[in-house]
Formats: structure tokens, C-alpha cells, sequence
């Protein structure tokens, strides 16, 4: 099982409707928050076994109409909510702006809502069985007191002698961060209890300004994750692992061609198809991960940058079926 902890939102995407003096803007609510649009990436691919979901997600949900879209879509796409706890709390929101040729910039609000609260004891004190990874990341991890509860709950899984693989995806959202040396520092300690970090071109530009993208990945294995995985928009994407030897394999994979709709959820549904593949596919363990040939991580790479190609053809945050990954064809 894949367990996604962090935010739930809704992403009040723009749209426009015709009116009687032309096309009126709209925003339409979806919903959204990057750890939960990586869970229902992930529950798509991977399904259910004996009609149990192979995906978890673990947050607070609001108990208010827009946590019940929330909660039913996780449901409808193979992700539990059993480890998600109903908050009378409102539910966040985040407004999206979209220009040809740049990332979506988003304004957030939420103070008071129910993910922010997170607590200690939201957390169970033993995992599922058969929980193998889970993934965390993005504006949870700027909010109090969600970010130090999410921060003591990984903390306590990766010192785990036979603990699950840690998969952080930073998704920075700069606008959530006031102090980034502060930021950049716990996020050091974030990758150091890793197994895996998927992170952006841009997230490196925030976090190493001016360092390039060859000094940043460095910067990164040297914290210890054993697999580092970079999303580079329309060039694709490319991993480093270090193999259980010491050595070190690159791959680099393209995107795949498809008319682009928004990259909404681009990163996200990266990150759960490149879980779902390893989870697929048996090396979804700490010692499994170590043992990648090359061969099986550019094939990783190439299924998580199909699904992401996917999601980027279709408005808001998507992600594809299996079936629909399978299918499409570089």
C-alpha cells in the first residue's frame, strides 16, 4: 500500500462561459492539493486488491460540502479514507492562475481549515500492514501545526529499521513561505529522512538559486536518498540512483507529445504513476529500490512522464487510468 499524507483542497480553476456580452470568467472548484492529487494518480493505476485499495490517504478532511466532494472522489478512485479524520473545519481553497508558457501561480486560503489542523493524534500509531511508501510534501509542510505533525510522523516510520520507503515531493509554492533559509534548512531534514525525492526544475531555482541543476541534484544525493527524480517540463525528466554498490545510474526520458490543456497536477501525477510503477512492479522496498537496473528505471520514467503528458492534455488535475497509460503510445 501507498499511504499519501499531507493537503486535501479545492483548486478553483479559471474557466469562461459564453454570455450575452461575450465570454464571462468563471472558476470552477476541483479538487486538488498536491500529496491528494498524487493519491488519486496512484489509486487509478494501481486499483484494488480482493477489493481492497492499494492507496491510502491521510490528512483531515472537512466535514462541509466541499469535504465530501473531497472524501468521495478519493473513494470513487480506489484511495481510502480510512486514515483520514472528518474535521468540522472548513475546507481550503486555492485559486489558480494560468498563463501560456509559465507555472500556474495560486493564491491559498487556509486559515482555520481543516488540513492545517493535523494533529498528533490524527496519526494511527502503527501503520496498515503491507504499507510499503509514503509520499509527503508541498504546503502542508509550511502550516502549523500539519507541517511538525506530518514532520514527527516521518521521522518516526523512516527510523524504522523495516519501515516503508519515504517518497518527498517538495512542490515548493513560494508564496507560502515566508523565511526560505528556514524553509530550505527543514527541507534538508525532510530529504535526509527520504528514500526518494521527485522534485521540479523549479523547485530547484527556489530552494539553490543560481546553483544550476547539476550542483543542486549533487547537493541533493548527498543528503542520502537513494533515488532523485526531476521533472523538466516539456524536456521530460530525469533520475539518478545510487545502486546498493555505490555507483550511480542516470536516465533521462522525454515527455511525450500531446496538446497541453494546463499542467495542473503535472507533478503530482508524475510522482503517484512513478510509485505505482515501482509498487507494480516489486521494488517498492528500501532494499528493492537499491536493486533498479537501468533498464527498469528508464522504464519508470518513461510511465510516470506518459502519465504526466496525459494529465497536462486534459483541463485541471486528471490523472490517467492504467489502461489509458498503457495505450498511449511515444
Amino acid at each position: 500500500m501507498i499511504i499519501a499524507c499531507g493537503e486535501a483542497l479545492i483548486d478553483m480553476v479559471p474557466g469562461k462561459i459564453p454570455g450575452e456580452k461575450g465570454c464571462r470568467d468563471i472558476y470552477e472548484p476541483c479538487p486538488g492539493g498536491s500529496p491528494y492529487n498524487t493519491a488519486i494518480a496512484a489509486g487509478r493505476i494501481l486499483g484494488t486488491e480482493q477489493g481492497v485499495p492499494r492507496t491510502a490517504f491521510l490528512s483531515r478532511l472537512s466535514r462541509d460540502f466541499f469535504g465530501d466532494l473531497l472524501a468521495d472522489n478519493l473513494e470513487r478512485n480506489h484511495v481510502s479514507t480510512a486514515l483520514s479524520v472528518r474535521s468540522g473545519d472548513n475546507t481550503a481553497l486555492a485559486f489558480v492562475k494560468l498563463e501560456a508558457g509559465k507555472e500556474p501561480a495560486y493564491i491559498f486560503y487556509i486559515r482555520g481549515t481543516a488540513d492545517r489542523g493535523l494533529a498528533p493524534s490524527d496519526i494511527p500509531p502503527s501503520l496498515p500492514p503491507g504499507t510499503d511508501c509514503i509520499l509527503f510534501g508541498s504546503i502542508s509542510l509550511t502550516m502549523e501545526p500539519s507541517a511538525a505533525t506530518i514532520e514527527n510522523f516521518i521521522l518516526r516510520e523512516s527510523s524504522r529499521e523495516d519501515g516503508p520507503v519515504i517518497s518527498h515531493d517538495p512542490n515548493v509554492r513560494p508564496v507560502m513561505i515566508e523565511n526560505r533559509e528556514a524553509y530550505v534548512r527543514r527541507f534538508e531534514s525532510w530529504v535526509r529522512s527520504s528514500g526518494i525525492v521527485k522534485i521540479s526544475s523549479a523547485d530547484f531555482e527556489f530552494i539553490y538559486p543560481g546553483a544550476g541543476l547539476e550542483k543542486s541534484m549533487e547537493k541533493i544525493l548527498s543528503l542520502g536518498p537513494r533515488l532523485l527524480a526531476v521533472t523538466l517540463g516539456k524536456d521530460g525528466a530525469l533520475a539518478l540512483l545510487r545502486t546498493s554498490g555505490g555507483g550511480l545510474i542516470r536516465v533521462n526520458a522525454p515527455a511525450v507529445d500531446l496538446p497541453v490543456a494546463d499542467t495542473i497536477g503535472a507533478g503530482d501525477t508524475f510522482h503517484g504513476a512513478l510509485l505505482a510503477w515501482l509498487e507494480m512492479n516489486g521494488r517498492m522496498s528500501r532494499n528493492a529500490l537499491a536493486g533498479i537496473t537501468e533498464g527498469e528505471l528508464r522504464e519508470a520514467l518513461c510511465f510516470a512522464n506518459k502519465a504526466a503528458s496525459i494529465v497536462c492534455s486534459r483541463k485541471g488535475a486528471n490523472p490517467p487510468t492504467l489502461k489509458e497509460i498503457e495505450e498511449l503510445r511515444p
